[in-house]
């Protein structure tokens, strides 16, 4: 067969495949229809001309019955045939939903037609039968149904040894029998392999769908904690400027042109910090091949210039630093920041306005120490008023193994300390 007889069987394999699918689902909608249709094929190829032209026993009306095999045979009358034709082919009828019972029934008639010395065609109903056994039973069923098949077809030889030998005999319908049960079973294989895909195909689907909303629910979680920190504390500090400038207008006007300033300087730092964060969200579709140009993350030596706008707003900080914390990971630098720059948000909404605070970040042995401390009177909400923002630095710590406690100051005021763990994963100890 050359390549051009190939492909155009590609448009016919399709068609067939269509109208396999349309008798498929047909059939699951009326199931009785396939049956009843089947029936009536056995009935019209195997029936029927026995009914027209006389059994195999009628030699008058069987030209070949000058053959000795014909002898073997005994003729029925039209009553008995129709009888024994119909106790054949109805049981077919459940060859699907009763497929050890249609086996039972059509074995058994069998039997007694060959009892009676009596051949017929409809005797094929006998294999239609077991490879039904095997295609829908329960395989248990089978030795018997494979044993009693054997028993019946050696009555058949031993009928027809008249004329043909036993073991010619015996050949060819035990490897009729073996062929029906074998098409039966590799019928049966391959529907439980193809529904066995199709498990795991939906399986696999279902898991994708898990994982996709995972991932989503994942990265809409750390956009929203971005979010908060960039937002929540530049719009903590131009608010507490905007204060200061409105009070400093009139007693010293120069002091609201700084503050106006600062408003400004500190509102495009969080313009370029949403720029950046929303740069990494925005499909990089025709993009340059290099992605996106960001700004590096911040860190711990970012802390400085973080500090110095809270002091602009009015908050005194006395900021130090011990070890070697400018050679942490990347990571653990911007989780500092963040949990630095969180509290210093609640700080700057809740203390007073001459608060001070001692900020501390320690790097010592596997471990760093981020200590926030106000000596303000006033204190931030309870520990069942927690927002986003303590929930948000206990997440952060969370990822390097960190704890994250907040609570009222010894000597008043407010304290938020966070432990990271600086351990590297996989490290045995």
């Amino acid at each position: 067969m050359t390549t051009d007889d190939l492909s155009g069987m590609g448009p016919l394999v399709a068609r067939l495949s269509r109208g396999g699918r349309r008798l498929r689902q047909a059939d699951r909608t009326h199931p009785w229809v396939l049956d009843t249709a089947v029936v009536l094929l056995v009935f019209l190829m195997f029936c029927l001309p026995d009914l027209v032209h006389g059994g195999p026993g009628d030699r008058d009306g069987d030209r070949h019955g000058s053959h000795p095999f014909w002898f073997a045979f005994a003729r029925l009358p039209l009553a008995g045939m129709l009888a024994l034709q119909a106790g054949l082919v109805l049981p077919l009828l459940w060859r699907r939903r009763r497929p050890a019972a249609a086996f039972a029934a059509v074995a058994a008639v069998f039997v007694l037609q060959w009892s009676l010395g009596a051949a017929l065609r409809a005797d094929v109903a006998l294999f239609v039968a077991l490879y039904s056994l095997a295609l829908h039973g329960r395989l248990r069923q089978l030795p018997w149904a494979c044993a009693a098949t054997a028993a019946a077809l050696v009555l058949v030889a031993v009928r027809a040894s008249v004329a043909v030998s036993v073991w010619d005999t015996l050949f060819f319908l035990l490897s009729t029998a073996t062929a029906a049960l074998a098409l039966g079973l590799v019928v049966r294989i391959r529907r439980a392999q193809l529904a066995g895909l199709r498990e795991r195909a939906a399986r696999l689907e279902i898991e994708r769908d898990q994982r996709s909303r995972l991932a989503a629910a994942t990265e809409r979680t750390r956009v929203a904690r971005e979010m908060h920190d960039i937002v929540g504390h530049n719009l903590s500090v131009i608010i507490t400027l905007a204060d200061a400038g409105a009070y400093a207008s009139d007693l010293a006007p120069e002091r609201g042109k700084e503050a106006l300033q600062l408003i400004g300087d500190t509102g495009r730092q969080a313009l370029g910090e949403l720029r950046r964060v929303l740069g990494v969200l925005r499909e990089t579709a025709g993009a340059s091949p290099g992605g996106p140009e960001l700004s590096p993350q911040p860190g711990i030596a970012d802390i400085d210039a973080l500090c110095a706008n809270v002091r602009a707003a009015g908050l005194e900080i006395v900021y130090r630093t011990s070890g070697d914390v400018d050679a942490l990971d990347s990571g653990v630098q911007l989780t500092t920041y963040r949990i630095v720059q969180e509290a210093l948000t609640n700080t700057l909404k809740h203390a007073d306005p001459d608060a001070r605070v001692h900020l501390a970040v320690v790097e010592r042995d596997t471990r760093l120490t981020i200590r926030v401390r106000d000596t303000g009177p006033a204190a931030p909400p309870g520990p069942h008023e927690e927002g986003h923002g303590l929930v948000g630095m206990r997440e952060r710590a969370a990822l390097y193994g960190g704890t994250v406690s907040a609570g009222p100051a010894s000597g008043g005021g407010w304290s938020v300390e966070a432990v990271l763990d600086l351990t590297p994963q996989g490290d045995v100890r």
